[in-house]
């Protein structure tokens, strides 16, 4: 698959690959196409066994692996799940995954959970609260942990903190990674009037390590993350902005409803490819001249 030319010294090679979805298992262990890794959704493999782990176990053994989770609700006012961190560290323990990552959202109140990723305010006392539990959850895994900005479609009152600043400091403040989602980044920066590019040049690059990609749709008001369509040409600008700034950082392609045949992701993630590579070299040209 020539995946592995180039790793980032974690396992994940300064390419581009796609989310792992159950329509394309058995497509990808018979082709393996030439894709740089693979990411799955961790609560969907916390199982004992069944179709899901068959084919990661074997996937793993083609593919380097990344976990990336939705139900952490790491800003939360609740405490951590432990009985999610339990069954999040045995899913580590067997694929090994080269990075692990989770949203900067919250999803839970009081025990009960919703299936959106809902914002945070941009506070000091929501950073107090998401920086104590990323700590507590690194300490538990016992890793480093990428988090993941959302897009957001609305904002709060009590938020003093532009969201560049944010990320920032909840990296600074806890040594965790940054996953730039750069489709979240253009989106939030459409529903809510601020400078996407600004908002790249406030994100530390020593932390981004990795980079969600996705398509999105528009409701007649605002542009919302749906992640059912490629990636939309803004947002390809904004991708070579981001490698331009951050460098050849692992990127991944992220397709969830209305789910496309392979062939479309495997597209998708070699227009990425080209932009890492032509981006570097534009790059290097510039500082030879």
């Amino acid at each position: 698959m020539g995946a592995c030319e180039s790793m980032n010294g974690h396992g994940i090679p300064a390419r581009a690959g796609i989310g792992l979805r159950p329509p394309h298992y058995r497509q990808l262990l018979d082709e393996l196409p030439d894709i740089g890794w693979l990411e799955v959704h961790s609560e969907n493999y916390f199982c004992e066994g069944g179709q899901p782990l068959y084919f990661l176990d074997r996937l793993r053994r083609h593919y380097p692996v990344s976990l990336h989770g939705v139900g952490l609700s790491l800003g939360s006012t609740d405490a951590l799940s432990r009985e999610h961190l339990t069954n999040l560290a045995r899913l580590i323990d067997r694929v090994e995954p080269a990075l692990v990552s989770e949203h900067l959202s919250w999803s839970s109140v009081g025990g009960r959970f919703y299936n959106d990723l809902l914002p945070l305010p941009h506070s000091e006392q929501a950073l107090a609260v998401v920086c104590r539990h990323i700590n507590q959850a690194q300490e538990f895994l016992g890793r480093q942990i990428l988090v993941e900005n959302v897009s957001s479609y609305l904002q709060f009152a009590e938020s003093n903190l532009p969201e560049w600043e944010f990320v920032a400091e909840v990296a600074r403040r806890t040594g965790c990674g940054i996953l730039l989602d750069v489709n979240n980044v253009y989106v939030s920066s459409v529903n809510h009037g601020f400078d996407a590019a600004r908002y790249l040049r406030g994100i530390p690059t020593a932390h981004v390590r990795e980079i969600h990609l996705a398509g999105h749709d528009h409701n007649g008001r605002c542009l919302i993350d749906t992640h059912g369509a490629r990636v939309a040409e803004p947002v390809w600008a904004l991708y070579r902005e981001a490698v331009a700034r951050f460098g050849r950082v692992p990127t991944l392609i992220e397709w969830d409803t209305d789910l496309p045949p392979l062939a479309v992701l495997v597209d998708e993630a070699a227009a990425a490819d080209r932009i890492l590579a032509d981006t570097i070299m534009e790059n290097r040209h510039a500082l030879a001249a």
